[in-house]
């Protein structure tokens, strides 16, 4: 969330870089001055009315203490009580109508992040490594999943329905070896702490991370008594609000946490994309690095965190790129984000397996998450940031179409061997 103020004092550069997201402001900002303004008259009319109750108040002691009628002075008081209330339920209403559209307003793109409509105008940074040459057709992850047996879609749809998977043998195997190495990377090298957060979080976690209200349709709702919960969409969501309404110390920062945690989402609106294999699914694995950072060192934090990221790939010897999304296919909460993309031979395309962001203060203002720098008196607000370390499903898929050999056969990377205990993985025995 922004801050109101900065809005206010700042409403033709919101409504610039809003036009740089490729939205219309008169649609997100709605009547956003006619309420504030409506709303400061308000608090100042009730002020200025509690000023007169005061004043009559004092009137009414003196009459009565000289023995005078006050009966006036009383009837005024009264019905100054009364502008009063009505002036106070008249502002909270407006202050509810204005956090409403506040919450509506997407983050404000960095200055360093190049103006575009779509993903076609993002602008890649870098690439590492090579793509694998073959003397043979590679086959994408979904053909040499179901033949080697490891990858089984169709039970999965008898279990749930489309979209989720069912891993077999080495395949299983693969998935958690990638979970592992991926938390022994990020802890022992990278100095991020291991966190296990719960798998369903409350509404006030999915506010505070920007999930809610605007993207309710993208996740899994879970009536409990009176409250819902939600499947977590990612584990930035736990994560971030473990210090939700908390003040961190200054001295910890730059906190780094890391999880490895299931990620459901409903993928509205994305029916008819990647409908084959596994990249887009309702459930997948993944392990989520998220930074709490003092602001004037966040975008170190932020390259920091994508060059962890891309260790992982470089680690396996997977082919990747890193691109800078354009202000139109940035994320709503997002001021600056770096996708990182590998390989896929068996597709013929890059694919993205993180999308590290710097969401600056938007997600500790809706949060409130604060600190207090070095000899202040005032709290402020921390920078969060997150990104993928890495999406684990789309690891295995690049591992799978990366490694494959003419036979069928999927070599193993030696960074992994330790966690599987083989170096191959071949047609399984059923």
């Amino acid at each position: 969330m922004l801050d109101l103020n900065f809005v206010r004092d700042n409403l033709s550069l919101v409504e610039e870089k809003l036009r740089q997201r490729g939205m219309e402001p008169a649609a997100v900002l709605k009547d956003f001055r006619e309420v504030d303004t409506q709303r400061r008259q308000a608090i100042t009319e009730a002020e200025n009315s509690k000023a007169r109750r005061n004043k009559a108040s004092e009137d009414i002691a003196k009459l009565k203490k000289t023995g005078q009628d006050a009966s006036a002075a009383m009837a005024e008081t009264k019905e100054l009580r009364e502008q009063i209330q009505t002036l106070e339920k008249t502002a909270s209403d407006l202050d509810t109508r204005l956090r409403e559209i506040l919450a509506g307003i997407p983050n404000l793109p960095h200055a360093s992040v190049p103006v575009g409509h779509s993903a076609d105008e993002n602008v890649e940074v870098r690439r590492w490594g090579k793509p694998p040459q073959f003397d043979f057709t590679p086959k994408p992850h979904w053909e040499l999943g179901e033949q080697l047996g490891v990858l089984d879609l169709e039970r999965a749809v008898k279990l749930t329905g489309a979209r989720f998977a069912v891993y077999w043998d080495l395949g299983a195997k693969l998935e958690r070896a990638l979970m592992n190495f991926m938390l022994d990377l990020h802890t022992r090298e990278h100095g991020y702490t291991e966190v296990l957060p719960p798998y369903l979080v409350n509404s006030d976690s999915m506010y505070g991370t920007g999930q809610l209200p605007k993207f309710a349709a993208d996740s899994f709702r879970v009536p409990h008594g009176e409250k819902d919960l939600w499947l977590i969409p990612t584990a930035e969501v736990p994560v971030t609000n473990l210090y939700r309404d908390e003040i961190l110390d200054s001295a910890r920062l730059p906190i780094s946490l890391t999880a490895y945690t299931p990620c459901f989402r409903s993928e509205a609106g994305s029916y008819g994309k990647d409908v084959r294999g596994i990249i887009r699914q309702h459930q997948f694995q993944k392990v989520e690095l998220v930074k709490f950072s003092r602001p004037e060192s966040s975008y170190n934090e932020h390259e920091k965190l994508t060059h962890d990221a891309e260790e992982v790939l470089q680690k396996l010897g997977l082919h990747y790129r890193v691109v800078t999304l354009c202000t139109g296919d940035m994320g709503a909460a997002s001021a600056k984000t770096y996708d990182i993309e590998v390989w896929l031979p068996g597709q013929q395309l890059f694919r993205e397996i993180s999308s590290c962001s710097n969401f600056e203060s938007y997600q500790a203002r809706r949060a409130n998450i604060r600190y207090k720098p070095e000899g202040k008196n005032k709290t402020e607000f921390v920078h969060t940031l997150n990104g993928s370390g890495l999406a684990v499903g789309r690891t295995w898929v690049a591992i799978v179409e990366n490694y494959q050999q003419a036979d069928g056969s999927v070599v193993i990377p030696e960074a992994l061997r330790p966690y599987i205990g083989a170096e191959r993985i071949t047609k399984r025995s059923f």
